[in-house]
Protein backbone atom coordinates (compact mmCIF):
# COMPACT_ATOMS: atom_id res chain seq x y z
CA UNK A 1 0.00 0.00 0.00
CA UNK A 2 1.36 3.42 -0.94
CA UNK A 3 2.42 5.92 1.68
CA UNK A 4 3.35 9.37 0.39
CA UNK A 5 5.59 12.06 1.84
CA UNK A 6 5.18 15.53 0.28
CA UNK A 7 7.82 18.20 0.71
CA UNK A 8 6.14 21.52 1.47
CA UNK A 9 7.17 24.57 -0.52
CA UNK A 10 6.89 27.78 1.46
CA UNK A 11 8.26 31.31 1.67
CA UNK A 12 8.01 33.96 4.37
CA UNK A 13 5.89 31.70 6.57
CA UNK A 14 3.28 30.99 3.91
CA UNK A 15 2.55 27.68 2.21
CA UNK A 16 2.80 27.71 -1.59
CA UNK A 17 -0.26 26.47 -3.50
CA UNK A 18 1.97 23.92 -5.27
CA UNK A 19 1.93 21.80 -2.10
CA UNK A 20 -1.85 21.33 -2.26
CA UNK A 21 -1.49 20.33 -5.91
CA UNK A 22 1.02 17.65 -4.89
CA UNK A 23 -1.62 16.36 -2.45
CA UNK A 24 -4.10 16.03 -5.36
CA UNK A 25 -1.54 13.99 -7.29
CA UNK A 26 -0.85 11.81 -4.25
CA UNK A 27 -4.57 11.14 -3.81
CA UNK A 28 -4.61 9.59 -7.30
CA UNK A 29 -2.51 6.76 -5.83
CA UNK A 30 -5.30 5.93 -3.31
CA UNK A 31 -2.59 5.71 -0.65
CA UNK A 32 -2.73 4.47 2.89
CA UNK A 33 -1.59 7.90 4.10
CA UNK A 34 -0.37 11.26 2.83
CA UNK A 35 2.03 13.20 5.05
CA UNK A 36 3.58 16.63 4.50
CA UNK A 37 7.00 17.58 5.82
CA UNK A 38 7.80 21.23 6.59
CA UNK A 39 11.47 22.12 6.97
CA UNK A 40 12.11 25.62 8.34
CA UNK A 41 13.76 27.55 11.13
CA UNK A 42 10.30 28.00 12.65
CA UNK A 43 7.80 25.73 10.84
CA UNK A 44 4.77 26.39 13.08
CA UNK A 45 2.81 28.79 10.82
CA UNK A 46 3.41 26.79 7.65
CA UNK A 47 2.57 23.54 9.43
CA UNK A 48 -0.75 24.96 10.63
CA UNK A 49 -1.63 25.91 7.06
CA UNK A 50 -0.53 22.51 5.71
CA UNK A 51 -2.65 20.71 8.30
CA UNK A 52 -5.76 22.30 6.80
CA UNK A 53 -5.26 20.64 3.40
CA UNK A 54 -7.87 17.92 2.96
CA UNK A 55 -6.55 14.40 2.68
CA UNK A 56 -3.39 14.94 4.73
CA UNK A 57 -2.92 12.55 7.66
CA UNK A 58 0.11 14.09 9.38
CA UNK A 59 2.28 17.16 9.09
CA UNK A 60 5.86 16.51 10.19
CA UNK A 61 7.99 19.51 11.12
CA UNK A 62 11.76 19.82 11.16
CA UNK A 63 12.86 22.94 13.01
CA UNK A 64 16.48 23.85 12.34
CA UNK A 65 18.12 27.23 11.80
CA UNK A 66 19.93 25.64 8.83
CA UNK A 67 16.49 25.31 7.17
CA UNK A 68 15.79 29.04 7.28
CA UNK A 69 16.36 29.19 3.52
CA UNK A 70 15.52 26.62 0.85
CA UNK A 71 18.98 25.33 -0.05
CA UNK A 72 18.61 21.96 -1.78
CA UNK A 73 21.90 20.53 -0.49
CA UNK A 74 20.83 21.30 3.10
CA UNK A 75 17.25 20.05 2.86
CA UNK A 76 17.89 16.91 0.78
CA UNK A 77 19.84 14.88 3.38
CA UNK A 78 17.09 15.48 5.93
CA UNK A 79 14.33 14.50 3.51
CA UNK A 80 16.24 11.36 2.51
CA UNK A 81 16.33 10.31 6.17
CA UNK A 82 12.64 11.09 6.64
CA UNK A 83 11.77 9.03 3.53
CA UNK A 84 12.26 5.80 5.46
CA UNK A 85 8.91 4.02 5.62
CA UNK A 86 7.42 5.87 2.64
CA UNK A 87 6.83 4.41 -0.82
CA UNK A 88 6.71 7.81 -2.57
CA UNK A 89 8.29 11.24 -2.03
CA UNK A 90 6.67 14.05 -4.02
CA UNK A 91 7.69 17.65 -4.59
CA UNK A 92 6.31 20.31 -6.93
CA UNK A 93 7.76 20.83 -10.40
CA UNK A 94 8.55 24.45 -9.56
CA UNK A 95 11.95 26.10 -9.26
CA UNK A 96 12.03 24.87 -5.65
CA UNK A 97 11.18 21.27 -6.54
CA UNK A 98 13.36 21.08 -9.64
CA UNK A 99 16.31 22.15 -7.51
CA UNK A 100 15.60 19.91 -4.52
CA UNK A 101 14.10 16.61 -5.68
CA UNK A 102 17.00 15.40 -7.89
CA UNK A 103 19.24 15.72 -4.81
CA UNK A 104 16.78 13.64 -2.78
CA UNK A 105 16.61 11.00 -5.54
CA UNK A 106 20.40 10.79 -5.73
CA UNK A 107 20.72 10.28 -1.97
CA UNK A 108 18.09 7.52 -2.13
CA UNK A 109 19.86 5.84 -5.04
CA UNK A 110 17.03 6.12 -7.53
CA UNK A 111 16.09 8.04 -10.66
CA UNK A 112 13.62 10.90 -10.37
CA UNK A 113 10.33 10.83 -12.27
CA UNK A 114 9.86 14.39 -13.54
CA UNK A 115 6.76 16.43 -14.30
CA UNK A 116 4.12 13.84 -13.39
CA UNK A 117 0.88 14.85 -15.10
CA UNK A 118 -1.13 11.64 -14.62
CA UNK A 119 -0.90 8.56 -12.44
CA UNK A 120 -1.82 5.16 -13.87
CA UNK A 121 -0.56 2.93 -11.10
CA UNK A 122 1.62 2.94 -8.00
CA UNK A 123 4.76 3.01 -10.15
CA UNK A 124 3.37 4.07 -13.54
CA UNK A 125 3.17 7.72 -14.52
CA UNK A 126 2.60 9.94 -17.55
CA UNK A 127 4.81 12.93 -18.25
CA UNK A 128 5.35 15.28 -21.22
CA UNK A 129 8.40 15.13 -23.50
CA UNK A 130 9.53 17.02 -26.62
CA UNK A 131 8.24 20.31 -25.26
CA UNK A 132 4.85 18.75 -24.55
CA UNK A 133 4.36 17.45 -28.09
CA UNK A 134 4.30 13.87 -26.83
CA UNK A 135 3.26 12.16 -23.61
CA UNK A 136 5.37 9.27 -22.37
CA UNK A 137 4.45 6.55 -19.87
CA UNK A 138 7.20 5.98 -17.31
CA UNK A 139 7.47 2.96 -15.02
CA UNK A 140 9.55 3.46 -11.89
CA UNK A 141 11.41 0.54 -10.25
CA UNK A 142 9.17 -1.24 -7.76
CA UNK A 143 12.05 -1.94 -5.38
CA UNK A 144 12.93 1.72 -4.78
CA UNK A 145 11.21 4.71 -3.25
CA UNK A 146 9.53 6.73 -6.00
CA UNK A 147 10.91 10.28 -6.03
CA UNK A 148 8.88 12.52 -8.32
CA UNK A 149 8.10 16.12 -9.18
CA UNK A 150 4.44 16.94 -9.82
CA UNK A 151 3.50 19.09 -12.82
CA UNK A 152 1.47 21.69 -10.95
CA UNK A 153 -0.33 22.90 -14.10
CA UNK A 154 -1.91 19.44 -14.48
CA UNK A 155 -3.41 19.11 -11.00
CA UNK A 156 -5.96 21.17 -9.05
CA UNK A 157 -5.31 22.34 -5.51
CA UNK A 158 -6.60 19.92 -2.91
CA UNK A 159 -9.50 21.36 -0.93
CA UNK A 160 -9.13 22.88 2.51
CA UNK A 161 -10.98 21.72 5.58
CA UNK A 162 -8.50 19.12 6.79
CA UNK A 163 -7.36 18.72 10.37
CA UNK A 164 -4.11 16.79 10.23
CA UNK A 165 -2.01 16.09 13.28
CA UNK A 166 1.19 18.17 13.54
CA UNK A 167 4.22 16.44 15.00
CA UNK A 168 7.86 17.38 15.40
CA UNK A 169 10.26 15.06 13.64
CA UNK A 170 13.81 14.35 14.76
CA UNK A 171 16.35 13.96 11.96
CA UNK A 172 19.96 12.82 12.31
CA UNK A 173 21.58 13.91 9.06
CA UNK A 174 25.00 15.28 8.18
CA UNK A 175 24.53 18.68 6.58
CA UNK A 176 27.18 20.00 4.17
CA UNK A 177 29.08 23.16 4.96
CA UNK A 178 30.45 23.81 1.47
CA UNK A 179 27.02 24.95 0.24
CA UNK A 180 25.57 27.94 2.03
CA UNK A 181 22.91 30.58 1.58
CA UNK A 182 24.26 33.96 0.44
CA UNK A 183 21.14 35.92 -0.51
CA UNK A 184 17.93 36.03 -2.50
CA UNK A 185 17.49 38.32 -5.48
CA UNK A 186 13.83 38.47 -6.46
CA UNK A 187 11.56 40.97 -8.11
CA UNK A 188 8.79 42.47 -6.01
CA UNK A 189 5.32 43.15 -7.33
CA UNK A 190 1.88 43.98 -6.00
CA UNK A 191 0.39 41.91 -8.83
CA UNK A 192 -0.75 38.29 -8.32
CA UNK A 193 1.86 35.52 -8.33
CA UNK A 194 2.45 34.30 -11.88
CA UNK A 195 2.25 30.57 -11.11
CA UNK A 196 -0.95 30.70 -9.08
CA UNK A 197 -2.86 33.57 -10.74
CA UNK A 198 -6.26 32.85 -12.30
CA UNK A 199 -5.61 35.46 -15.00
CA UNK A 200 -2.30 36.09 -16.76
CA UNK A 201 -1.40 38.66 -19.41
CA UNK A 202 1.89 38.08 -21.27
CA UNK A 203 3.86 40.19 -23.71
CA UNK A 204 6.23 39.07 -26.43
CA UNK A 205 8.78 40.44 -28.84
CA UNK A 206 5.97 42.26 -30.67
CA UNK A 207 5.69 44.70 -27.76
CA UNK A 208 8.87 46.25 -29.10
CA UNK A 209 10.74 47.57 -26.08
CA UNK A 210 10.99 47.67 -22.29
CA UNK A 211 9.24 51.04 -22.30
CA UNK A 212 6.40 49.73 -24.43
CA UNK A 213 5.81 46.91 -21.93
CA UNK A 214 3.89 49.42 -19.82
CA UNK A 215 0.88 48.84 -22.06
CA UNK A 216 0.92 45.16 -21.01
CA UNK A 217 1.20 46.08 -17.32
CA UNK A 218 -1.68 48.55 -17.59
CA UNK A 219 -3.93 45.99 -19.28
CA UNK A 220 -3.05 43.34 -16.68
CA UNK A 221 -3.87 45.77 -13.86
CA UNK A 222 -7.27 46.39 -15.44
CA UNK A 223 -7.93 42.63 -15.36
CA UNK A 224 -6.36 42.06 -11.95
CA UNK A 225 -3.95 39.70 -13.67
CA UNK A 226 -0.37 38.56 -13.22
CA UNK A 227 2.12 39.52 -15.92
CA UNK A 228 4.27 37.10 -17.90
CA UNK A 229 6.49 37.23 -20.96
CA UNK A 230 7.81 35.08 -23.76
CA UNK A 231 11.45 34.04 -23.83
CA UNK A 232 12.03 36.39 -26.77
CA UNK A 233 10.84 39.34 -24.67
CA UNK A 234 13.04 38.31 -21.75
CA UNK A 235 16.10 37.76 -23.97
CA UNK A 236 15.52 41.18 -25.53
CA UNK A 237 15.64 42.75 -22.06
CA UNK A 238 12.02 43.92 -21.98
CA UNK A 239 11.42 42.31 -18.58
CA UNK A 240 13.17 40.12 -15.95
CA UNK A 241 13.52 36.37 -16.40
CA UNK A 242 11.26 35.50 -13.45
CA UNK A 243 8.39 36.57 -15.73
CA UNK A 244 9.24 34.04 -18.44
CA UNK A 245 6.49 31.58 -19.34
CA UNK A 246 7.37 28.41 -21.24
CA UNK A 247 9.42 25.24 -21.21
CA UNK A 248 12.47 26.95 -19.70
CA UNK A 249 10.36 29.36 -17.64
CA UNK A 250 7.16 28.83 -15.67
CA UNK A 251 4.52 26.24 -16.58
CA UNK A 252 1.14 27.80 -15.74
CA UNK A 253 -2.54 26.94 -15.98
CA UNK A 254 -4.63 30.08 -15.40
CA UNK A 255 -8.35 30.30 -16.19
CA UNK A 256 -7.55 33.09 -18.67
CA UNK A 257 -4.32 33.64 -20.61
CA UNK A 258 -3.89 36.69 -22.83
CA UNK A 259 -0.91 36.56 -25.23
CA UNK A 260 0.04 39.98 -26.58
CA UNK A 261 2.53 40.23 -29.43
CA UNK A 262 3.59 36.61 -28.93
CA UNK A 263 4.09 34.56 -32.08
CA UNK A 264 3.69 31.21 -30.34
CA UNK A 265 6.99 29.29 -30.41
CA UNK A 266 6.59 25.70 -29.20
CA UNK A 267 8.72 26.52 -26.15
CA UNK A 268 6.13 29.09 -25.08
CA UNK A 269 3.08 26.98 -25.93
CA UNK A 270 4.39 24.24 -23.63
CA UNK A 271 3.98 26.58 -20.70
CA UNK A 272 0.34 27.51 -21.38
CA UNK A 273 -1.28 24.42 -22.91
CA UNK A 274 -3.25 23.71 -19.70
CA UNK A 275 -4.75 27.22 -19.55
CA UNK A 276 -8.54 27.47 -19.55
CA UNK A 277 -9.15 30.14 -22.20
CA UNK A 278 -6.33 31.46 -24.40
CA UNK A 279 -6.72 34.86 -26.07
CA UNK A 280 -4.16 35.93 -28.68
CA UNK A 281 -3.57 39.45 -30.03
CA UNK A 282 -1.08 39.66 -32.89
CA UNK A 283 -0.82 41.64 -36.12
CA UNK A 284 0.45 38.54 -37.98
CA UNK A 285 -2.57 36.46 -38.99
CA UNK A 286 -0.27 33.48 -39.64
CA UNK A 287 1.27 33.46 -36.15
CA UNK A 288 1.29 29.92 -34.63
CA UNK A 289 -0.36 31.23 -31.45
CA UNK A 290 -3.67 31.42 -33.32
CA UNK A 291 -3.64 27.63 -33.84
CA UNK A 292 -4.15 27.02 -30.12
CA UNK A 293 -5.98 30.23 -29.13
CA UNK A 294 -9.66 30.00 -28.19
CA UNK A 295 -10.09 33.65 -29.20
CA UNK A 296 -7.82 35.37 -31.70
CA UNK A 297 -7.66 39.02 -32.64
CA UNK A 298 -5.54 40.15 -35.60
CA UNK A 299 -4.49 43.75 -35.13
CA UNK A 300 -1.90 46.22 -33.90
CA UNK A 301 -1.62 45.74 -30.13
CA UNK A 302 -1.00 49.46 -29.62
CA UNK A 303 -4.42 50.15 -31.14
CA UNK A 304 -6.29 47.12 -29.81
CA UNK A 305 -5.22 47.20 -26.15
CA UNK A 306 -6.29 50.80 -25.42
CA UNK A 307 -9.68 50.04 -27.01
CA UNK A 308 -10.09 46.88 -24.93
CA UNK A 309 -9.01 48.68 -21.80
CA UNK A 310 -11.51 51.45 -22.41
CA UNK A 311 -14.27 48.88 -22.96
CA UNK A 312 -13.38 47.15 -19.69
Amino acid sequence: MAKVLIVAEHLDGKLNASTAKCVSAAQALSPEAIDIVVLAADPAAVATEAAQVAGVANVRTVANTANANAVAQILAPQIAKLADGYSHVFGPSTTFGKDLMPCVAALLGTAQVSDVMAIEGSHTFKRPIYAGNAIITVEAPADHVVVATVRTASWPEAAKGGNAAVEAASVEASLPTHTRYVGLAAGKSDRPDLQSARRVVSGGRGVGSEGNFKIVYDFADKLGAAVGASRAAVDAGYCPNEMQVGQTGKIIAPDLYVAIGISGAIQHLTGIKDAGTIVAINKDAEAPIFEIADIGLVGDLFTVLPELQAAL
